[in-house]
Protein backbone atom coordinates (compact mmCIF):
# COMPACT_ATOMS: atom_id res chain seq x y z
CA UNK A 1 0.00 0.00 0.00
CA UNK A 2 1.26 3.49 -0.90
CA UNK A 3 0.90 6.64 1.18
CA UNK A 4 0.18 9.47 -1.25
CA UNK A 5 0.45 12.95 0.27
CA UNK A 6 -0.20 16.57 -0.70
CA UNK A 7 -2.82 15.79 -3.33
CA UNK A 8 -4.57 19.13 -3.94
CA UNK A 9 -8.03 19.62 -5.40
CA UNK A 10 -10.47 22.56 -5.55
CA UNK A 11 -12.99 22.84 -2.73
CA UNK A 12 -15.91 21.90 -4.98
CA UNK A 13 -14.28 19.09 -6.90
CA UNK A 14 -16.60 16.36 -8.29
CA UNK A 15 -16.62 12.90 -6.71
CA UNK A 16 -14.57 11.42 -9.54
CA UNK A 17 -11.79 14.00 -9.28
CA UNK A 18 -9.99 12.28 -6.42
CA UNK A 19 -9.70 9.01 -8.31
CA UNK A 20 -8.56 10.87 -11.43
CA UNK A 21 -5.92 12.73 -9.41
CA UNK A 22 -4.58 9.47 -7.94
CA UNK A 23 -4.28 7.90 -11.39
CA UNK A 24 -2.56 10.99 -12.77
CA UNK A 25 -0.11 11.28 -9.87
CA UNK A 26 0.87 7.59 -10.02
CA UNK A 27 0.72 7.28 -13.79
CA UNK A 28 -1.48 4.18 -13.77
CA UNK A 29 -4.70 3.04 -15.41
CA UNK A 30 -8.00 2.74 -13.53
CA UNK A 31 -7.70 -1.06 -13.70
CA UNK A 32 -4.50 -0.83 -11.62
CA UNK A 33 -6.20 0.99 -8.73
CA UNK A 34 -7.58 -1.61 -6.35
CA UNK A 35 -8.80 0.89 -3.78
CA UNK A 36 -7.83 3.73 -1.46
CA UNK A 37 -8.66 5.28 1.89
CA UNK A 38 -8.44 8.88 3.03
CA UNK A 39 -5.81 9.19 5.74
CA UNK A 40 -6.23 12.94 6.18
CA UNK A 41 -8.14 15.84 4.64
CA UNK A 42 -7.24 19.44 5.37
CA UNK A 43 -7.54 22.72 3.51
CA UNK A 44 -5.38 25.67 2.49
CA UNK A 45 -7.26 28.96 2.71
CA UNK A 46 -4.27 31.20 1.96
CA UNK A 47 -4.56 31.30 -1.83
CA UNK A 48 -6.43 34.13 -3.52
CA UNK A 49 -7.62 31.78 -6.22
CA UNK A 50 -9.81 29.90 -3.77
CA UNK A 51 -9.62 27.35 -0.98
CA UNK A 52 -7.90 24.08 -1.84
CA UNK A 53 -8.49 20.70 -0.20
CA UNK A 54 -5.33 18.73 0.63
CA UNK A 55 -5.52 14.94 0.80
CA UNK A 56 -3.26 12.22 2.15
CA UNK A 57 -4.35 8.78 0.91
CA UNK A 58 -3.44 5.15 1.38
CA UNK A 59 -3.59 3.65 -2.11
CA UNK A 60 -3.77 -0.06 -2.89
CA UNK A 61 -2.33 -1.11 -6.27
CA UNK A 62 -0.57 -4.25 -7.53
CA UNK A 63 2.00 -1.98 -9.22
CA UNK A 64 3.37 -0.58 -5.94
CA UNK A 65 6.99 -1.73 -6.46
CA UNK A 66 7.12 -0.48 -10.06
CA UNK A 67 5.61 2.89 -9.06
CA UNK A 68 8.09 3.44 -6.25
CA UNK A 69 10.99 2.61 -8.54
CA UNK A 70 9.70 4.90 -11.30
CA UNK A 71 8.92 7.86 -9.05
CA UNK A 72 12.19 7.56 -7.18
CA UNK A 73 12.69 9.78 -4.11
CA UNK A 74 9.30 11.46 -4.48
CA UNK A 75 8.37 12.57 -0.97
CA UNK A 76 4.68 12.59 -1.85
CA UNK A 77 4.57 8.83 -2.60
CA UNK A 78 6.06 6.24 -0.27
CA UNK A 79 5.14 2.92 1.35
CA UNK A 80 2.22 3.51 3.72
CA UNK A 81 3.16 3.28 7.41
CA UNK A 82 2.00 0.11 9.11
CA UNK A 83 -1.20 0.72 10.99
CA UNK A 84 -1.58 4.03 9.19
CA UNK A 85 -4.16 6.73 9.68
CA UNK A 86 -6.95 4.67 8.14
CA UNK A 87 -7.30 0.99 7.48
CA UNK A 88 -9.40 -1.04 5.08
CA UNK A 89 -10.22 -0.52 1.41
CA UNK A 90 -12.49 1.55 -0.74
CA UNK A 91 -13.10 0.17 -4.22
CA UNK A 92 -12.23 2.73 -6.87
CA UNK A 93 -13.66 5.15 -7.84
CA UNK A 94 -15.43 5.74 -4.50
CA UNK A 95 -14.61 9.06 -2.89
CA UNK A 96 -15.58 8.69 0.75
CA UNK A 97 -12.68 7.14 2.61
CA UNK A 98 -14.98 6.38 5.54
CA UNK A 99 -13.96 2.98 6.84
CA UNK A 100 -14.78 1.83 10.36
CA UNK A 101 -11.55 0.40 11.79
CA UNK A 102 -11.11 -2.36 14.32
CA UNK A 103 -10.21 -1.41 17.92
CA UNK A 104 -6.58 -2.47 17.56
CA UNK A 105 -5.78 -0.52 14.37
CA UNK A 106 -2.30 0.97 14.76
CA UNK A 107 -2.20 0.19 18.49
CA UNK A 108 -0.93 -2.90 20.27
CA UNK A 109 -1.39 -3.68 23.93
CA UNK A 110 1.85 -3.76 25.88
CA UNK A 111 0.71 -6.41 28.36
CA UNK A 112 -2.00 -8.78 29.52
CA UNK A 113 -3.03 -9.18 33.13
CA UNK A 114 -1.74 -12.23 35.00
CA UNK A 115 -4.21 -14.91 36.02
CA UNK A 116 -3.80 -14.00 39.69
CA UNK A 117 -4.22 -10.31 40.46
CA UNK A 118 -4.15 -9.76 44.24
CA UNK A 119 -4.96 -6.03 44.14
CA UNK A 120 -6.81 -4.29 41.36
CA UNK A 121 -5.44 -0.96 40.09
CA UNK A 122 -7.42 2.16 40.92
CA UNK A 123 -8.03 5.11 38.61
CA UNK A 124 -9.10 8.39 40.23
CA UNK A 125 -11.03 10.68 37.92
CA UNK A 126 -13.09 9.92 34.83
CA UNK A 127 -12.21 12.73 32.46
CA UNK A 128 -10.53 11.83 29.15
CA UNK A 129 -7.34 10.73 30.89
CA UNK A 130 -8.98 8.57 33.55
CA UNK A 131 -11.51 7.22 31.06
CA UNK A 132 -8.79 5.94 28.74
CA UNK A 133 -6.55 4.75 31.56
CA UNK A 134 -9.48 2.68 32.80
CA UNK A 135 -10.43 1.49 29.33
CA UNK A 136 -6.93 0.31 28.42
CA UNK A 137 -6.45 -1.41 31.78
CA UNK A 138 -9.82 -3.12 31.31
CA UNK A 139 -8.94 -4.19 27.77
CA UNK A 140 -5.68 -5.67 29.07
CA UNK A 141 -7.63 -7.63 31.71
CA UNK A 142 -6.66 -5.72 34.86
CA UNK A 143 -10.28 -4.97 35.90
CA UNK A 144 -9.65 -1.48 37.30
CA UNK A 145 -11.74 0.34 39.89
CA UNK A 146 -12.52 3.89 38.73
CA UNK A 147 -13.42 6.45 41.39
CA UNK A 148 -15.14 9.65 40.22
CA UNK A 149 -15.98 12.37 42.75
CA UNK A 150 -18.79 13.69 40.52
CA UNK A 151 -21.87 12.05 39.12
CA UNK A 152 -22.67 10.03 35.99
CA UNK A 153 -22.71 12.23 32.93
CA UNK A 154 -26.47 12.75 32.56
CA UNK A 155 -27.00 13.50 36.27
CA UNK A 156 -24.00 15.80 36.11
CA UNK A 157 -25.53 17.62 33.15
CA UNK A 158 -28.61 18.41 35.24
CA UNK A 159 -26.40 19.87 37.97
CA UNK A 160 -24.39 21.89 35.45
CA UNK A 161 -27.56 23.38 34.01
CA UNK A 162 -28.52 24.18 37.60
CA UNK A 163 -25.70 26.74 37.70
CA UNK A 164 -26.32 28.04 34.19
CA UNK A 165 -30.07 28.44 34.56
CA UNK A 166 -30.73 28.75 38.32
CA UNK A 167 -27.40 30.07 39.71
CA UNK A 168 -27.06 27.02 41.97
CA UNK A 169 -23.54 25.55 42.11
CA UNK A 170 -22.92 21.94 43.14
CA UNK A 171 -19.19 21.87 44.11
CA UNK A 172 -19.00 18.12 43.42
CA UNK A 173 -20.95 18.02 40.14
CA UNK A 174 -20.31 20.77 37.59
CA UNK A 175 -18.33 21.63 34.46
CA UNK A 176 -15.11 20.49 36.13
CA UNK A 177 -16.19 17.40 38.08
CA UNK A 178 -18.14 14.37 36.90
CA UNK A 179 -18.06 11.62 34.30
CA UNK A 180 -16.38 12.83 31.11
CA UNK A 181 -14.40 15.60 32.81
CA UNK A 182 -14.20 19.23 31.75
CA UNK A 183 -13.95 18.18 28.10
CA UNK A 184 -17.61 17.12 28.13
CA UNK A 185 -18.64 20.78 28.18
CA UNK A 186 -16.29 22.05 25.51
CA UNK A 187 -15.93 22.09 21.74
CA UNK A 188 -14.85 18.46 21.80
CA UNK A 189 -11.66 19.18 19.86
CA UNK A 190 -9.72 16.03 19.00
CA UNK A 191 -6.41 17.27 17.72
CA UNK A 192 -3.11 17.98 19.37
CA UNK A 193 0.51 18.81 18.61
CA UNK A 194 1.95 16.00 20.72
CA UNK A 195 4.47 13.56 19.25
CA UNK A 196 2.68 10.25 18.72
CA UNK A 197 4.93 7.71 17.05
CA UNK A 198 3.14 4.79 18.72
CA UNK A 199 -0.32 5.78 17.39
CA UNK A 200 -1.89 6.37 20.79
CA UNK A 201 -3.93 9.20 19.29
CA UNK A 202 -5.19 6.82 16.64
CA UNK A 203 -6.36 4.48 19.38
CA UNK A 204 -8.27 7.35 21.00
CA UNK A 205 -10.04 8.30 17.78
CA UNK A 206 -10.82 4.67 17.00
CA UNK A 207 -12.43 4.12 20.39
CA UNK A 208 -14.43 7.31 20.02
CA UNK A 209 -15.78 6.14 16.65
CA UNK A 210 -16.71 2.78 18.16
CA UNK A 211 -18.49 4.70 20.94
CA UNK A 212 -20.55 6.70 18.47
CA UNK A 213 -18.42 9.56 17.15
CA UNK A 214 -18.74 10.42 13.45
CA UNK A 215 -16.25 8.49 11.32
CA UNK A 216 -14.91 11.70 9.81
CA UNK A 217 -12.80 12.30 12.93
CA UNK A 218 -10.48 9.62 11.55
CA UNK A 219 -9.37 11.75 8.62
CA UNK A 220 -10.37 15.44 8.85
CA UNK A 221 -7.50 17.69 9.90
CA UNK A 222 -9.22 19.30 12.91
CA UNK A 223 -11.82 16.83 14.17
CA UNK A 224 -14.32 17.76 16.84
CA UNK A 225 -17.37 16.16 18.42
CA UNK A 226 -19.31 18.70 20.46
CA UNK A 227 -20.90 18.40 23.87
CA UNK A 228 -24.11 16.46 23.23
CA UNK A 229 -22.36 13.69 21.28
CA UNK A 230 -19.74 13.36 23.99
CA UNK A 231 -22.43 12.54 26.55
CA UNK A 232 -23.61 9.37 24.82
CA UNK A 233 -20.06 8.39 23.83
CA UNK A 234 -18.89 8.55 27.44
CA UNK A 235 -21.81 6.34 28.48
CA UNK A 236 -20.94 3.79 25.80
CA UNK A 237 -17.30 3.70 26.88
CA UNK A 238 -18.37 3.24 30.48
CA UNK A 239 -20.43 0.22 29.40
CA UNK A 240 -17.40 -1.23 27.61
CA UNK A 241 -15.22 -0.89 30.70
CA UNK A 242 -17.85 -2.58 32.86
CA UNK A 243 -18.33 -5.40 30.34
CA UNK A 244 -14.60 -6.14 30.66
CA UNK A 245 -14.73 -6.42 34.43
CA UNK A 246 -13.96 -2.82 35.36
CA UNK A 247 -15.91 -1.14 38.13
CA UNK A 248 -16.97 2.51 38.20
CA UNK A 249 -18.06 4.25 41.39
CA UNK A 250 -19.55 7.74 41.23
CA UNK A 251 -19.74 10.35 44.02
CA UNK A 252 -16.58 8.89 45.53
CA UNK A 253 -14.15 11.66 46.46
CA UNK A 254 -10.71 10.52 47.55
CA UNK A 255 -9.96 12.20 50.88
CA UNK A 256 -6.53 10.77 51.69
CA UNK A 257 -3.81 8.39 50.57
CA UNK A 258 -2.08 5.62 52.49
CA UNK A 259 1.71 5.79 52.06
CA UNK A 260 4.16 3.42 53.72
CA UNK A 261 7.91 3.94 53.27
CA UNK A 262 7.44 5.80 50.01
CA UNK A 263 5.00 3.24 48.58
CA UNK A 264 1.33 4.01 48.01
CA UNK A 265 -0.83 1.34 49.66
CA UNK A 266 -4.34 2.63 49.11
CA UNK A 267 -6.79 5.51 49.38
CA UNK A 268 -9.33 6.75 51.89
CA UNK A 269 -12.71 7.95 50.63
CA UNK A 270 -14.77 10.84 51.97
CA UNK A 271 -17.02 8.41 53.88
CA UNK A 272 -14.00 6.92 55.67
CA UNK A 273 -13.85 3.70 53.65
CA UNK A 274 -10.41 2.49 52.61
CA UNK A 275 -9.43 0.76 49.40
CA UNK A 276 -6.14 -1.10 49.25
CA UNK A 277 -4.11 -0.75 46.09
CA UNK A 278 -0.45 -0.65 45.12
CA UNK A 279 -1.12 1.11 41.81
CA UNK A 280 -3.29 4.25 41.69
CA UNK A 281 -3.66 6.58 38.71
CA UNK A 282 -4.36 10.19 39.72
CA UNK A 283 -6.20 11.68 36.73
CA UNK A 284 -8.04 14.29 38.77
CA UNK A 285 -8.12 17.23 36.32
CA UNK A 286 -6.76 20.74 36.73
CA UNK A 287 -9.41 21.91 39.22
CA UNK A 288 -9.04 19.30 41.99
CA UNK A 289 -7.53 21.82 44.37
CA UNK A 290 -8.41 19.92 47.53
CA UNK A 291 -6.74 16.78 46.15
CA UNK A 292 -3.59 18.73 45.25
CA UNK A 293 -3.49 20.12 48.79
CA UNK A 294 -3.91 16.67 50.32
CA UNK A 295 -1.14 15.15 48.20
CA UNK A 296 1.17 18.05 49.03
CA UNK A 297 0.51 17.58 52.75
CA UNK A 298 1.34 13.88 52.38
CA UNK A 299 4.70 14.79 50.88
CA UNK A 300 4.05 13.82 47.25
CA UNK A 301 6.51 15.77 45.12
CA UNK A 302 5.01 18.54 43.00
CA UNK A 303 6.13 21.88 41.63
CA UNK A 304 4.52 25.10 40.46
CA UNK A 305 4.36 25.61 36.70
CA UNK A 306 3.36 28.38 34.28
CA UNK A 307 -0.17 28.72 32.97
CA UNK A 308 -2.31 31.53 31.51
CA UNK A 309 -5.15 33.85 32.53
CA UNK A 310 -7.43 36.15 30.57
CA UNK A 311 -10.93 36.66 29.20
CA UNK A 312 -13.35 35.10 26.72
CA UNK A 313 -13.93 37.16 23.59
CA UNK A 314 -17.01 36.87 21.35
CA UNK A 315 -17.51 37.97 17.75
CA UNK A 316 -20.19 37.25 15.18
CA UNK A 317 -19.25 33.89 13.66
CA UNK A 318 -20.01 35.39 10.25
CA UNK A 319 -17.17 37.89 10.75
CA UNK A 320 -14.66 35.11 11.43
CA UNK A 321 -15.96 33.04 8.50
CA UNK A 322 -15.61 35.96 6.09
CA UNK A 323 -12.11 36.81 7.33
CA UNK A 324 -10.87 33.24 7.02
CA UNK A 325 -12.75 31.91 4.00
CA UNK A 326 -13.73 34.97 1.99
CA UNK A 327 -16.40 34.30 -0.66
CA UNK A 328 -16.37 30.56 0.15
CA UNK A 329 -17.54 31.17 3.73
CA UNK A 330 -20.47 28.96 4.64
CA UNK A 331 -19.35 25.99 2.53
CA UNK A 332 -20.50 22.69 4.07
CA UNK A 333 -17.03 21.11 4.06
CA UNK A 334 -15.42 24.15 5.69
CA UNK A 335 -18.03 24.64 8.39
CA UNK A 336 -17.55 27.41 10.94
CA UNK A 337 -14.09 29.00 10.77
CA UNK A 338 -11.63 28.96 13.64
CA UNK A 339 -8.45 30.92 14.32
CA UNK A 340 -5.20 30.74 16.25
CA UNK A 341 -3.48 33.99 17.21
CA UNK A 342 -0.44 35.05 19.21
CA UNK A 343 1.20 38.39 19.99
CA UNK A 344 4.43 39.10 21.85
CA UNK A 345 3.99 42.30 23.84
CA UNK A 346 6.37 45.13 24.71
CA UNK A 347 6.13 44.26 28.41
CA UNK A 348 7.57 40.81 27.72
CA UNK A 349 4.26 38.98 27.99
CA UNK A 350 2.74 36.79 25.30
CA UNK A 351 -0.99 36.91 24.53
CA UNK A 352 -2.62 34.13 22.55
CA UNK A 353 -5.99 32.65 21.67
CA UNK A 354 -6.88 29.42 23.42
CA UNK A 355 -9.70 26.88 23.17
CA UNK A 356 -11.37 28.64 20.23
CA UNK A 357 -15.01 27.55 19.90
CA UNK A 358 -16.56 28.29 16.50
CA UNK A 359 -20.32 28.80 16.59
CA UNK A 360 -20.39 28.21 20.33
CA UNK A 361 -21.17 29.74 23.70
CA UNK A 362 -19.31 31.00 26.75
CA UNK A 363 -20.16 28.88 29.79
CA UNK A 364 -19.93 29.15 33.56
CA UNK A 365 -17.19 26.78 34.72
CA UNK A 366 -16.85 27.50 38.45
CA UNK A 367 -16.26 24.61 40.83
CA UNK A 368 -16.03 26.54 44.11
CA UNK A 369 -18.66 28.79 45.72
CA UNK A 370 -18.15 32.52 45.45
CA UNK A 371 -16.05 32.42 42.30
CA UNK A 372 -16.66 33.02 38.59
CA UNK A 373 -14.78 31.09 35.89
CA UNK A 374 -15.49 31.09 32.16
CA UNK A 375 -14.90 28.47 29.48
CA UNK A 376 -16.07 27.86 25.92
CA UNK A 377 -18.36 25.19 24.45
CA UNK A 378 -19.71 24.22 21.03
CA UNK A 379 -22.06 21.58 19.73
CA UNK A 380 -21.12 19.37 16.79
CA UNK A 381 -23.11 21.63 14.45
CA UNK A 382 -21.24 24.78 15.57
CA UNK A 383 -24.25 26.82 14.48
CA UNK A 384 -24.62 29.38 17.29
CA UNK A 385 -24.33 33.00 16.19
CA UNK A 386 -21.11 33.84 18.07
CA UNK A 387 -17.53 32.62 17.86
CA UNK A 388 -15.65 32.66 21.14
CA UNK A 389 -12.12 32.04 22.35
CA UNK A 390 -10.02 32.67 25.41
CA UNK A 391 -7.57 35.55 24.99
CA UNK A 392 -4.99 34.79 27.63
CA UNK A 393 -1.66 36.01 28.97
CA UNK A 394 1.12 33.67 29.98
CA UNK A 395 2.19 33.87 33.63
CA UNK A 396 4.98 32.18 35.60
CA UNK A 397 5.49 31.12 39.23
CA UNK A 398 7.14 34.49 39.90
CA UNK A 399 3.70 36.05 39.32
CA UNK A 400 2.20 33.91 42.08
CA UNK A 401 4.26 35.52 44.88
CA UNK A 402 1.90 38.45 45.65
CA UNK A 403 -0.75 35.85 46.51
CA UNK A 404 1.49 33.26 48.22
CA UNK A 405 5.18 33.98 48.74
CA UNK A 406 5.87 30.78 50.68
CA UNK A 407 7.34 28.99 47.68
CA UNK A 408 4.56 26.41 47.86
CA UNK A 409 3.72 24.58 44.63
CA UNK A 410 0.10 25.48 45.41
CA UNK A 411 0.75 29.23 45.01
CA UNK A 412 -0.81 29.35 41.55
CA UNK A 413 -4.11 28.20 43.06
CA UNK A 414 -4.04 31.23 45.38
CA UNK A 415 -3.69 33.49 42.33
CA UNK A 416 -6.57 31.75 40.55
CA UNK A 417 -8.84 32.00 43.56
CA UNK A 418 -8.12 35.71 44.03
CA UNK A 419 -9.12 36.70 40.50
CA UNK A 420 -12.06 34.31 40.39
CA UNK A 421 -13.42 35.87 43.59
CA UNK A 422 -12.85 39.33 42.13
CA UNK A 423 -14.83 38.36 39.02
CA UNK A 424 -17.63 37.04 41.26
CA UNK A 425 -17.81 40.39 43.05
CA UNK A 426 -17.67 42.43 39.83
CA UNK A 427 -20.48 40.27 38.45
CA UNK A 428 -22.75 41.11 41.37
CA UNK A 429 -22.26 38.06 43.56
CA UNK A 430 -24.78 35.71 41.93
CA UNK A 431 -22.54 33.94 39.38
CA UNK A 432 -23.09 36.55 36.69
CA UNK A 433 -19.80 37.34 34.97
CA UNK A 434 -18.29 40.78 34.49
CA UNK A 435 -18.30 41.87 30.84
CA UNK A 436 -17.12 44.76 28.70
CA UNK A 437 -17.30 45.79 25.05
CA UNK A 438 -13.89 45.70 23.35
CA UNK A 439 -14.14 49.36 22.35
CA UNK A 440 -14.67 50.38 25.96
CA UNK A 441 -11.93 48.05 27.18
CA UNK A 442 -9.40 49.59 24.79
CA UNK A 443 -10.52 53.10 25.76
CA UNK A 444 -10.27 52.33 29.49
CA UNK A 445 -13.88 53.07 30.36
CA UNK A 446 -16.64 50.91 31.83
CA UNK A 447 -19.32 49.60 29.49
CA UNK A 448 -22.86 50.79 30.11
CA UNK A 449 -24.70 49.20 27.18
CA UNK A 450 -24.34 46.22 24.86
CA UNK A 451 -23.72 46.60 21.15
CA UNK A 452 -24.27 44.30 18.21
CA UNK A 453 -22.71 41.25 19.92
CA UNK A 454 -24.93 39.71 22.58
CA UNK A 455 -22.93 37.78 25.21
CA UNK A 456 -23.83 34.11 25.45
CA UNK A 457 -22.68 33.45 29.03
CA UNK A 458 -25.35 32.27 31.41
CA UNK A 459 -26.49 33.00 34.16
CA UNK A 460 -25.77 36.42 32.61
CA UNK A 461 -23.24 39.23 32.13
CA UNK A 462 -23.00 42.39 34.21
CA UNK A 463 -21.36 45.26 32.34
CA UNK A 464 -18.36 46.72 34.15
CA UNK A 465 -14.71 47.69 33.79
CA UNK A 466 -12.63 44.52 33.37
CA UNK A 467 -9.40 46.31 34.25
CA UNK A 468 -10.11 45.41 37.88
CA UNK A 469 -10.46 41.69 37.14
CA UNK A 470 -6.87 40.80 36.20
CA UNK A 471 -3.37 42.03 37.09
CA UNK A 472 -2.25 45.30 35.48
CA UNK A 473 0.38 43.55 33.35
CA UNK A 474 -2.28 41.22 31.90
CA UNK A 475 -4.67 44.09 31.13
CA UNK A 476 -1.88 46.04 29.41
CA UNK A 477 -0.85 43.02 27.37
CA UNK A 478 -4.39 42.24 26.17
CA UNK A 479 -4.96 45.91 25.28
CA UNK A 480 -1.86 45.79 23.10
CA UNK A 481 -2.71 42.41 21.56
CA UNK A 482 -6.28 43.08 20.41
CA UNK A 483 -5.36 45.73 17.78
CA UNK A 484 -2.50 43.48 16.65
CA UNK A 485 -4.96 40.62 16.17
CA UNK A 486 -7.18 42.96 14.18
CA UNK A 487 -4.43 43.16 11.55
CA UNK A 488 -4.68 39.39 11.08
CA UNK A 489 -8.49 39.12 11.27
CA UNK A 490 -10.18 42.31 10.15
CA UNK A 491 -12.79 43.27 12.71
CA UNK A 492 -11.25 41.35 15.60
CA UNK A 493 -10.98 44.57 17.64
CA UNK A 494 -14.47 45.74 16.62
CA UNK A 495 -15.96 48.00 19.26
CA UNK A 496 -18.99 45.76 19.86
CA UNK A 497 -17.04 42.52 20.35
CA UNK A 498 -17.62 41.21 23.86
CA UNK A 499 -15.13 40.36 26.60
CA UNK A 500 -16.28 38.20 29.54
CA UNK A 501 -14.15 37.41 32.59
CA UNK A 502 -12.35 35.54 33.84
CA UNK A 503 -10.55 32.56 32.25
CA UNK A 504 -8.18 31.04 34.83
CA UNK A 505 -8.32 27.28 34.20
CA UNK A 506 -6.34 27.08 30.96
CA UNK A 507 -4.12 24.39 32.46
CA UNK A 508 -2.99 23.08 35.81
CA UNK A 509 -1.04 25.56 37.95
CA UNK A 510 1.26 22.75 39.09
CA UNK A 511 2.92 19.54 37.98
CA UNK A 512 2.92 16.33 40.04
CA UNK A 513 6.23 15.23 38.64
CA UNK A 514 6.74 11.63 37.58
CA UNK A 515 9.65 9.55 36.38
CA UNK A 516 10.11 7.83 33.06
CA UNK A 517 8.40 4.75 34.54
CA UNK A 518 5.22 6.75 35.25
CA UNK A 519 5.53 6.64 39.06
CA UNK A 520 5.62 9.80 41.17
CA UNK A 521 9.22 10.86 41.77
CA UNK A 522 9.01 10.03 45.47
CA UNK A 523 5.89 7.87 45.88
CA UNK A 524 5.95 4.48 44.19
CA UNK A 525 2.56 3.28 43.01
CA UNK A 526 1.18 6.79 42.57
CA UNK A 527 0.84 7.54 38.85
CA UNK A 528 0.17 11.26 38.14
CA UNK A 529 -1.58 11.69 34.79
CA UNK A 530 -3.40 14.07 32.50
CA UNK A 531 -4.12 17.77 32.77
CA UNK A 532 -4.26 17.91 36.55
CA UNK A 533 -0.78 16.45 36.88
CA UNK A 534 0.52 18.91 34.30
CA UNK A 535 1.07 16.42 31.48
CA UNK A 536 -1.69 17.24 28.99
CA UNK A 537 -3.86 19.99 27.59
CA UNK A 538 -7.10 19.10 25.83
CA UNK A 539 -9.14 15.97 25.26
CA UNK A 540 -6.81 14.14 22.88
CA UNK A 541 -3.55 14.73 24.72
CA UNK A 542 -5.20 13.86 28.06
CA UNK A 543 -6.62 10.63 26.61
CA UNK A 544 -3.22 9.73 25.13
CA UNK A 545 -1.60 10.34 28.51
CA UNK A 546 -4.19 8.05 30.05
CA UNK A 547 -3.16 5.29 27.65
CA UNK A 548 0.53 5.79 28.41
CA UNK A 549 -0.15 5.77 32.14
CA UNK A 550 -2.22 2.58 31.87
CA UNK A 551 0.71 0.97 30.07
CA UNK A 552 3.08 2.09 32.84
CA UNK A 553 0.74 0.63 35.47
CA UNK A 554 0.49 -2.67 33.58
CA UNK A 555 4.26 -2.99 33.25
CA UNK A 556 4.74 -2.21 36.93
CA UNK A 557 2.17 -4.83 37.98
CA UNK A 558 3.78 -7.46 35.77
CA UNK A 559 7.25 -6.59 37.06
CA UNK A 560 6.01 -7.01 40.63
CA UNK A 561 4.40 -10.33 39.77
CA UNK A 562 7.66 -11.55 38.23
CA UNK A 563 9.60 -10.61 41.37
CA UNK A 564 7.09 -12.48 43.53
CA UNK A 565 7.18 -15.63 41.40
Amino acid sequence: MLRLTDLRLPLDHPASALTDAILARLGIAATDLTGYTIAKRSYDARKRGGIVLIYSLDVDTPREAEILQRLGPDASAAPAPKGGKNSGKNPAPADTGKVLPTPDTAYKFVARAPAALPLRPIVIGMGPCGLFAGLILAQMGFKPIILERGKAVRERTVDTFGLWRKRVLNPESNVQFGEGGAGTFSDGKLYSQISDKLHHGRKVLTEFVLAGAPEEILYVSKPHIGTFRLVSMVENMRATIESLGGEIRFSQRVEDVLIEDGQLRGVTLADGAQLRADHVVFAVGHSARDTFKMLHERGVFMEAKPFSIGFRIEHPQSLIDAARFGPQAGHEILGAADYKLVHHCRNGRSVYSFCMCPGGTVVAAASEPGRVVTNGMSQYSRNERNANAAIVVGITPDDFKPFDDSGSPLAGIALQRHWEAQAFALGGGEYEAPGQRVGDFLAGRASTALGAVQPSYTPGVRLSDLSASLPDYAIAAIREALPAFDKQIKGFAMADAMLTGVETRTSSPLRITRGTDGHSLNTRGLFPAGEGAGYAGGILSAAVDGIKTAEAVAMSILAGAARSA
